[in-house]
């Protein structure tokens, strides 16, 4: 006789350490998209720290990636959602420009306090996105033709803000969202023992996630790994997590937008994973019909879909005037296409209903990675942009390479 959900409840903790799957080659194929991307994050950081002797890993350049390439990051939050509902946003980098602008005028020109120029981007990003939102959800126009016209609307909104001038600097508050640091708070000799704390407990925070999540599946009688893999796993993240900390504390300290960018992905991963709203998002990206006889609301969800794209990106526009002390007309050129390729090689599927916020991050770092190294090397901007459209191309095929294996598998 079968047990009851509750009693196989009650006896799943204790069969979590029993269960699962030992072959390691079983588990990497059954989420070959997924699995995929972490192995291609350690190959390409391999790669490159061996090539630039090193300096890749440096506690310096790590501070500076982070600092570089924030602000793409966020926009793959935002995109990879977007892509999931079965749309795409080309407008991004130019929000990111005009909310970065209007946020300087206020600050820089009209002496307003530092805060009333983030409101004032963050309300601007939201107004972009009930604009998207309204075009796409009730007038059914495609995203694509909608954001592409918000992309020369929006960079022409830009120009007329700033009266095709660059304005700078922002005062010192402001400055800090992108370039400051958390630093000697808990005190630490040579480094900063706070940064590691952080460390420390994001690995707590992934090794209990992580069971309550292997727990949950063996409930439902889902495949996971053996307990012996999943302690291996937990021990392998929680040692990239400590290094990735401890060249932090020897740099600068925790840098207050990794504690933003942070912030984001827990917010959106639990959004994506646990919430109505996020079930909705995959169930219309996935299966459009299906949602809307299921009793989903597309329209309300689209609409909510672009809204939040245009506050990550007023997110991203004000982390970016941050870092660079300044508006400039050409802010945010081709940010859209980083994000996009962020989220695809992050594991998105090119007609929406799969893909992870954590998967965008790790795309986003591939770019970064890949990106950063290069510069340290001296390579040519040409063929920066060269490897990068090979690396976008490369996972998108995977992508449907995988598809096409799924189908034939059944």
């Amino acid at each position: 006789m079968k047990r009851t959900n509750n009693e196989a409840a009650e006896s799943s903790p204790s069969i979590a350490l029993h269960t699962g799957i030992a072959d390691p080659r079983t588990l990497i194929m059954r989420n070959l998209r997924q699995s995929g991307i972490y192995v291609a994050l350690a190959v390409i950081v391999a790669l490159f720290a061996v090539l630039t002797g090193g300096t890749l890993l440096s506690p310096g350049n790590i501070t500076n990636i982070v600092l570089q390439y924030s602000y793409i990051l966020v926009l793959a939050i935002g995109m990879v959602i977007v892509i999931i509902g079965g749309h795409i946003d080309l407008s991004v980098g130019s929000v990111v420009a005009l909310t970065g602008a209007v946020s300087a005028v206020l600050v820089i020109r009209q002496g307003q306090p530092w805060w009333v120029g983030v409101l004032a981007a963050l309300a601007v990003g939201l107004a972009v996105g009930a604009w998207h939102g309204f075009w796409v959800a009730y007038a059914g126009i495609p995203a694509f033709i909608v954001t592409l016209a918000g992309m020369l609307l929006f960079r022409g909104l830009t120009l007329q803000v700033l009266d095709n001038i660059s304005l700078s600097p922002f005062p010192a508050e402001y400055q800090r969202i992108a370039a400051g640091f958390l630093n000697g708070l808990v005190g630490g000799d040579g480094y900063d023992a706070f940064t590691l704390l952080i460390g420390a407990l994001a690995v707590a925070g992934y090794a209990v996630s992580g069971f309550r999540t292997r727990v949950a599946r063996i409930r439902y009688q889902q495949p996971v790994e053996s307990f012996p893999l999943f302690v291996a796993r937990v021990l392998l993240v929680g040692a990239v997590i400590m290094y990735f900390a401890w060249q932090l504390a020897h740099a600068r300290g925790l840098p207050i937008v990794l504690i933003i960018l942070a912030f984001l992905v827990l917010v959106y991963g639990l959004l994506t994973r646990r919430t109505i709203f996020g079930r909705q998002v995959y169930a219309i990206g996935g299966n459009l019909s299906a949602a809307m006889l299921s009793g989903v609301k597309v329209r309300t969800v689209n609409f909510w879909i672009f809204v939040n794209m245009g506050f990550l990106s007023a997110v991203a526009g004000v982390i970016y005037s941050s870092r660079s002390n300044g508006a400039q007309p050409a802010a945010g050129n081709m940010f859209e296409l980083d994000a996009i390729a962020a989220a695809f090689i992050g594991g998105a599927a090119v007609t929406g209903g799969v893909g992870t916020v954590v998967g965008a991050m790790v795309g986003g770092l591939i770019m970064a990675v890949m990106s950063n190294g290069m510069q340290l090397m001296g390579v040519d901007q040409s063929i920066q942009s060269a490897v990068k459209g090979l690396v976008l191309l490369v996972a998108v095929a995977f992508d449907v390479y995988n598809k096409r294996r799924a189908g034939t598998s059944r």
